[in-house]
């Protein structure tokens, strides 16, 4: 019989190839794991992990959070929010240079406080600023791209999904997590709004200044982000005063997404059907994610794999800083293949320890993570923003791919400036405590 982490690296190598051929991931990973599991062990050892040890994880309290983050964002998606964000965004910035698109951005931004995920930013946007950009002759790269990369801010700024696993995973307090989130994001928000500047400056084509308003019309477009600002004071305003859990902080979001949409006038049949229908599935793929990775995960622990690793890592002998550049730069390539929950559920039980060891922050290891996990998203081939906003939009996956990549320059570059400036990230926890 092979040695233990031989089959752990086969299996590995089993579960990446059926994530490659399009098999979701809970159950590409699942099934590798369950077989490992009988192959080194036996099938009474497999059959009582697929069921106990999934179940204590997935009735986790604060996992709870998950499924009311994501009805916060439908409701919010469906009460039109991302509209009157985008029209007071360009209001005030749409005379800039591809001013537009960093009209998207920074709706995007805003529209990730009300939503713990990027899919819904993407879309959204997607719908409501490409056709703008459309009708003004943008480069359909130029678009699509600051569109995908700033959906990507719906994990990094709070409430996060994201940051929910990592947080249960290594046991790093969830409320710490958001709160350290906020300004790398607007930071990130930031460079995205610098870099589309940059780029209409150098080359006009791509993205011309839009029309410009009287300093009426701007601040009467202030009315229009009522429903985001209340949605961030409920949510971080009461986390960063320890009013309330985040458990708690899911369903107060939700009922004020709920509450939003009934004033807007939005809260039809039709749109609450889809609102419950969206919410399902995508807390469906969710769970079933995490619940076959977990199950990967026993597989690998039992393999030795994760230890043979943590001794690898000792033995290239690095500077604690230099140990930290190696793991952060194995999640490049990772995220292409895996997207961003799975790839913090396989990775935490080995890279934690090893992260624990060296006296690195975790709430700003959770940070640089959510930041690389942010790069998965519209990294090919797995991607999932790209993809979504090539479908809402119907411009070629190539062009999407291309005009991505200055974005994803920036969030390597968002990496770099976080990891010499950990203080953008611990300042406001720090303050908090």
């Amino acid at each position: 019989m092979l040695p233990n982490p031989i089959i752990g690296i086969i299996g590995v190598v089993v579960a990446l190839s059926l994530v490659m051929l399009g098999l979701p991931l809970g159950i590409a990973f699942g099934a590798a794991g369950f077989i490992g599991i009988i192959v080194l062990r036996s099938l009474d050892t497999a059959l009582p992990t697929l069921g106990s040890y999934l179940y204590l994880f997935t009735s986790n309290l604060t996992l709870c959070a998950i499924p009311l983050f994501i009805l916060m964002g439908q409701f919010a998606y469906y009460s039109g929010i991302s509209h009157d964000l985008f029209t007071a965004a360009n209001k005030w910035i749409g005379r800039l240079p591809g001013g537009l698109a960093s009209a998207t951005a920074l709706a995007c931004t805003g529209f990730a406080a009300c939503t713990g995920t990027s899919v819904a930013g993407a879309a959204t946007m997607g719908v409501v600023a490409f056709p703008e950009m459309e009708k003004f002759n943008y480069s359909p790269r130029l678009s699509t791209g600051c569109i995908a990369a700033g959906g990507t801010l719906g994990i990094l700024i709070p409430p996060s999904v994201v940051f929910i696993v990592y947080g249960v995973l290594t046991e790093t307090s969830v409320v710490d997590l958001f709160i350290a989130g906020i300004l790398p994001g607007l930071m990130l928000s930031a460079l995205f709004i610098v870099a589309i500047t940059i780029m209409c400056k150098l080359n006009p084509k791509l993205g011309p200044p839009g029309e410009s308003f009287t300093w009426k019309e701007k601040f009467a477009s202030l009315r229009g982000i009522w429903g985001m600002l209340m949605l961030l004071l409920l949510v971080v305003g009461g986390l960063y005063f320890g009013i309330f859990a985040p458990s708690e902080a899911g369903a107060i979001g939700a009922f004020g997404a709920f509450i939003i949409m009934l004033t807007k006038g939005q809260l039809t049949k039709s749109n609450l059907f889809s609102t419950l229908k969206e919410t399902t599935k995508m807390t469906a793929f969710a769970m079933l994610a995490v619940s076959g990775i977990l199950l990967f995960i026993t597989f690998v622990a039992l393999s030795n794999l994760a230890s043979l690793l943590v001794s690898w890592t000792t033995a290239l002998h690095l500077s604690p800083f230099g140990t930290l550049i190696v793991i952060l730069a194995f999640y490049v390539p990772l995220g292409c293949i895996i997207e961003s929950v799975g790839m913090i559920l396989l990775t935490m039980p080995i890279v934690f320890p090893i992260i624990q060891s060296l006296g690195f922050d975790p709430v700003w290891f959770g940070v640089l993570i959510c930041v690389l996990s942010e790069l998965s998203l519209i990294t090919p081939p797995i991607g999932v923003n790209m993809y979504i906003v090539q479908g809402v939009t119907n411009v070629p996956l190539r062009e999407v791919a291309l005009g991505i990549l200055p974005f994803a320059l920036v969030l390597v570059i968002g990496v770099v400036i976080l990891l010499f400036f950990p203080e953008i990230a611990l300042f406001l926890p720090g303050v908090m405590k």
